[in-house]
């Protein structure tokens, strides 16, 4: 399963569950140790247009959790994220 498959089933179970803001962002990063909040996001942009989500209150915990995120400045395990993702320069020959 990919990371952001992972993520998007972790953010779906913790607002099944009931949660919302920090206890649902807490649940995601609990049970996906590499889930950075840029990596948060764009699971919850899936769950937004998955067409089989159709619980108002699991979209709206969703969609709270992914603009709070959006706007947050940069963290710190995102800072990581961003540079496994520069892609690498190849040097002139």
């Amino acid at each position: 399963m990919s990371g952001r498959k992972k993520i998007y089933e972790a953010l779906l179970e913790g607002a099944r569950d009931g949660l919302k803001d920090q206890a649902l962002y807490a649940y995601v990063v609990d049970h996906c140790a590499k889930a950075s909040s840029k990596k948060i996001v764009r699971a919850s942009l899936l769950a937004l247009s998955d067409p089989d989500l159709k619980d108002a209150s699991i979209l709206e915990a969703i969609y709270a959790l992914a603009i709070k995120h959006r706007l947050d400045p940069v963290e710190a395990n995102d800072a990581h994220v961003e540079e496994e993702e520069k892609p690498v320069k190849k040097g002139k020959k």
